[in-house]
């Protein structure tokens, strides 16, 4: 089997889009591949972080990847900072670094504008994400655009790293979402739904409570016209309703706009709010049994001691290629 890796920061809560874009996928990927999910703590710091919220999150998101339907007898759920290696090899992937082509990050670039000063963690977050990755020897990670330009350094990095020492690590390929379903902010419906949106009507997140979706989706932003169909272009409101339905229920966009066609907007709303507050219903109360369990903290032990162990495997590998330490 072919080997995925996968980290997600543990700020914020998971979203709608989230999981409709990514978490399901996971799902679905576990039973075809090796799948290595990662709670990437150490790249949260890269902004200060109150310790006892980011505690918190880190705990909330693994709890999260297991409610939506990991297994973890068939993957392996960690949490960064209880591995290592991984601060071990970031340090080694930023000494092959140059300081260059870490400012042309899009990202860095993006969050020190107009900034007097940013943390130098800003600057060295993708050595430390390639250390991530190369450190089970990746075949495939699955990331969005906007995190595709760091793939690539990642890439750049395994090769100039085999080429100067030893060929010691694998170059993992970039896997990017197949277009499908996009979900955007209920509020703004031409932007992404956003887990950093200041509008907390705008979100959906996984944990809202059946109230609190329903109020949300009741408040979405529609338009004057009064007839579901989709046209993004036109209706991008209404049309972002019907792919959060079509996606949940696994069903095509016209199926949905059948179901809805003689429907007023507040009945399509409140259909649609039915549909996800019953989807998600499940997954809130597995989370609930896991997120205080001694099975949620059993199952992370076991993934790091399985994480360590490959992690310590590579690096190992690593350092001896490069002459450290005093093993010949």
């Amino acid at each position: 089997m072919k080997r995925i890796f996968s980290g997600v920061q543990p700020t914020g809560t998971v979203t709608l889009g989230n999981y409709i874009g990514a978490f399901r996928q996971f799902v679905e990927l576990q039973e075809t591949y090796d799948c290595i999910f990662c709670v990437v703590d150490q790249h949260a710091i890269t902004v200060q972080q109150d310790p006892k919220e980011l505690r918190e999150n880190i705990r909330s998101l693994a709890a999260l990847y297991l409610a939506v339907g990991l297994d973890p007898e068939k993957v392996t759920l960690f949490i960064q900072s209880e591995v290592p290696a991984h601060a071990q090899a970031g340090w080694i992937m930023q000494c092959i670094s140059s300081i260059g082509e870490l400012e042309r990050m899009t990202q860095f670039k993006d969050k020190s504008s107009g900034k007097e000063a940013v943390s130098a963690s800003l600057l060295t977050y993708p050595p430390l994400m390639a250390a991530d990755i190369l450190l089970y020897q990746t075949d495939i990670v699955p990331v969005g655009d906007d995190q595709k330009q760091h793939i690539e350094l990642t890439r750049d990095l395994a090769e100039r790293f085999n080429k100067r020492y030893k060929n010691v690590l694998k170059i993992p390929e970039i896997q990017l979402p197949k277009h499908g379903a996009r979900i955007k902010s209920l509020q703004e419906p031409t932007k992404k739904m956003s887990k950093s949106d200041d509008n907390q009507k705008a979100t959906i997140r996984l944990l809202d409570t059946p109230k609190q979706i329903e109020k949300k989706i009741k408040s979405a932003v529609t338009d004057s016209e009064g007839k579901v169909y989709f046209d993004p272009d036109n209706k991008p409101g209404v049309s972002n309703l019907l792919v959060i339905e079509a996606s949940i229920r696994g069903v095509s966009v016209d199926e949905v706009v059948d179901k809805y066609k003689d429907s007023q907007y507040g009945n399509f709303k409140a259909g649609v709010a039915e549909v996800v507050i019953n989807h998600l219903l499940p997954i809130q109360q597995r989370y609930q049994e896991l997120i205080d369990s001694s099975e949620l903290d059993a199952i992370l032990d076991r993934g790091a001691e399985k994480a360590n162990a490959m992690a310590k495997a590579t690096l190992t590998k690593m350092e001896s290629a490069m002459g450290l330490g005093r093993k010949r």
